[in-house]
C-alpha cells in the first residue's frame, strides 16, 4: 500500500537526490536476489529522496516481466520506509501497462515511463500511449523525455489535465529551448528532473531551468560524494561543483566513454570496486576490461570519492 499520494511523492522527490540501483546478477546472469536486497538496504540508508528499481541503470530493459516485478518487490521490501521506491515501465503500450501494474502490486510508489519500443511516433500517438499507461495505475507516473519519446509542452499539459497521478518530467535530451517551453507552460504542476547520462555534469545549469533534482548513477558506489555534489548544486556553489567535476566526474566520464553502453557497466564496476556485489551486465551490454576496472578503482582512491575504498587503500 502506498505511503505517499502522487502529490506528496512529487513534493518529496523534487528536493532530494534520486538514484537507480543496479540489478545484481550471478555469474550465469540470473538475478542475485540477496545482493539486490543488500544493495538497496545500503543505498536507502543514506539521505536519498527516492530509488528507481529496474530502471536504466538497473538494466530493466533486460529483465523478463516476472523478474521486473520481483526486482521492484525486493527493492520495496529492502528500502527503509522514508525512501520511496519507484519502478519503470517501457516497451509496447501493453507491456508498459503490465509493468506499471506489476510495480503497483509490488508496492512501488510510482513508475518512470520509458520510451515506447523502437517505432517513431508523433505527439498524438505519444499522448495516447502515455495516457493509457498513466491511466492504468493509481500510483504516480513520471515520463522520460528521450529517444523517440520527446514530449511537447502541449502534450505534457494535456497529460497533466487528464491525470492527477502524472507528477514528473525527466529529461535526457538537454534541449534548452524545449525545456524552457515545457516549464513555462506547465510550471509547478509537476516536478522536473535531469536524466542526461552522468547527470552531475549538467546539474548546475539545468537547475536554472527548473530542474531541482536529478538521478545519480554514481550514487550506487560513491553515495557520500554524490550527496555532497548535489548539496553544492542546490547551494549554487559553482566553485565546489567545478572542483568535484575536475576531481572525479570528468575523469570518470573519460573511462565511461571508452565503450558503448558503459554508462551501466561502469556503475557495476564501481560497486564491485568498493567491495560490494553487482555481478556482470547482461548482453547486449558488456563489462569493462580489467584495465578499465583498475583505472576506475584508482580514480576512486585518488579522488577520495569513497571512504570504503579509501580506507582499504590506506591499510594496504
Amino acid at each position: 500500500m502506498s505511503r505517499f499520494t502522487p502529490n506528496e511523492l512529487a513534493q518529496h522527490l523534487k528536493d532530494g537526490l534520486l538514484s537507480f540501483p543496479v540489478t545484481p546478477f550471478t555469474a550465469d546472469l540470473s538475478l542475485d536476489e540477496d545482493a539486490l536486497r543488500q544493495h538497496v538496504e545500503w543505498q536507502s540508508g543514506y539521505d536519498v529522496a527516492g530509488l528507481f528499481a529496474a530502471g536504466g541503470t538497473g538494466e530493466g530493459f533486460s529483465l523478463s516481466l516476472e523478474e521486473h516485478s520481483r526486482v521492484v518487490k525486493i527493492a520495496v521490501e529492502a528500502s527503509r520506509p522514508d525512501v520511496p521506491v519507484l519502478g519503470s515501465a517501457g516497451g509496447s503500450t501493453h507491456m508498459a501497462i503490465a509493468q506499471a501494474r506489476g510495480a503497483e502490486e509490488a508496492g512501488a510508489e510510482g513508475v518512470l515511463l520509458l520510451p515506447p519500443y523502437l517505432t517513431e511516433c508523433d505527439q498524438q500517438g505519444l499522448l495516447e500511449h502515455a495516457s493509457a499507461v498513466i491511466g492504468s495505475t493509481k500510483t504516480a507516473v513520471i515520463v522520460y523525455n528521450r529517444a523517440n519519446a520527446i514530449y511537447s509542452a502541449d502534450t505534457v499539459a494535456e497529460l497533466a489535465r487528464r491525470h492527477e497521478n502524472f507528477i514528473g518530467f525527466k529529461d535526457a535530451i538537454g534541449d534548452i529551448e524545449h525545456l524552457t517551453r515545457v516549464y513555462a507552460k506547465n510550471g509547478d504542476r509537476m516536478f522536473y528532473l535531469g536524466g542526461l547520462p552522468t547527470a552531475e555534469t549538467f546539474a548546475l545549469p539545468l537547475l536554472q531551468l527548473g530542474m531541482s533534482t536529478y538521478s545519480s548513477a554514481m550514487f550506487n558506489f560513491v553515495p557520500e560524494f554524490a550527496l555532497e555534489f548535489y548539496g553544492d548544486v542546490r547551494a549554487q556553489n559553482r566553485a565546489a561543483v567545478n572542483e568535484k567535476l575536475n576531481r572525479f566526474v570528468l575523469p570518470y566520464l573519460e573511462i565511461r566513454d571508452r565503450g558503448k553502453g558503459f554508462g551501466v557497466s561502469i556503475v557495476k564496476a564501481g560497486v564491485e570496486a568498493i567491495g560490494h556485489t553487482a555481478g556482470p551486465v547482461r548482453p547486449p551490454l558488456h563489462d569493462l576490461s580489467e584495465t578499465d576496472r583498475q583505472d576506475l578503482a584508482r580514480l576512486i582512491v585518488e579522488a577520495q570519492a569513497s571512504p570504503l575504498l579509501g580506507a582499504a587503500a590506506t591499510q594496504s
